[in-house]
């Protein structure tokens, strides 16, 4: 089974899930938003997404452990059938364009090249957002964003720091609400992975032998984190996932010569 996948696949496979190991570890979510666009440049867009789920998840579960008792449920409350909506949407758009894997890899080195564009200017984008804390066609518009990204590329970080930032919540509250949050997503996507059939034993059994790869990198990133400075460490990763984002949008691959 596993001799199915090539060296390179193994590659981004376990650089991806020990990148979202160290973003969990201390990194933030800047990190985590590679994996799928990295596993992607040596598989289809479903694939990763679906190989990367249940790391996720498992890594999830600590987070809402820790973070159970500190959240904002009227935001939550607010927040989850508009991303469930967006979820929806993404399953739609996986589904028709499940044949074109081109489409789907341009939407994703998009997602990918996107996201790297928000980190860079969130202060001036966060700044003109403010009236977010208030607006409810907002938690709509940023909810849907969330659960669409979140299903395509486990990205779905960007939309909620548009959204919760602005309202100022204590730091432990900001993260529980974030952590429980997408917890529920991303056990929501439970339902059109499986639909799609992308959870299949071939994909779980990957899936499981990546999440202690994942725990390894929780482990690794509390430790950079007491080593590296964030801001540099940060600044690598866009410059990796700009990389990765424009590879998936051309076709050309650069990391995979060096890989391989």
């Amino acid at each position: 089974m596993f001799s199915d996948y090539s060296a390179f696949f193994w590659f981004t496979a376990v650089l991806a899930t020990l990148l979202v190991g160290i973003g969990k570890g201390g990194f933030g979510g800047a990190v985590g938003a590679i994996a799928t666009p990295l596993i992607a440049l040596s598989t289809s867009v479903p694939e990763a997404a679906a190989l990367l789920l249940p790391v996720l998840l498992s890594a999830d579960v600590f987070a809402v452990y820790t973070y159970r008792k500190t959240f904002d449920a009227p935001n939550l409350k607010l927040i989850l059938p508009f991303a469930t909506l967006g979820i929806i949407i993404a399953s739609l758009f996986f589904t028709r364009f499940s044949s074109n894997e081109r489409i789907l890899k341009i939407g994703l080195g998009l997602i990918a090249v996107g996201f790297v564009i928000f980190q860079l200017t969130r202060t001036v984008i966060l700044k003109r957002f403010h009236s977010t804390k208030t607006s409810v066609l907002w938690a709509g518009i940023l909810g849907i964003t969330s659960g669409f990204t979140s299903t395509l590329a486990h990205v779905g970080g960007p939309p909620m720091m548009i959204y919760l930032l602005p309202q100022n919540l204590p730091k432990d509250i900001f993260v529980g609400t974030n952590a429980i949050l997408f917890f529920v997503i991303n056990i929501l996507k439970l339902l059109p992975y499986a639909l799609l059939g992308l959870l299949s034993i071939s994909n779980l059994s990957v899936s499981l032998v990546l999440i202690p790869v994942a725990f390894i990198g929780i482990r690794l990133g509390v430790y950079l984190n007491k080593k590296v400075s964030q801001k540099w460490f940060n600044l690598f990763i866009y410059f990796m996932l700009m990389v990765t984002g424009l590879e998936l949008i051309t076709g050309y691959s650069v990391i995979s010569i060096f890989a391989r």
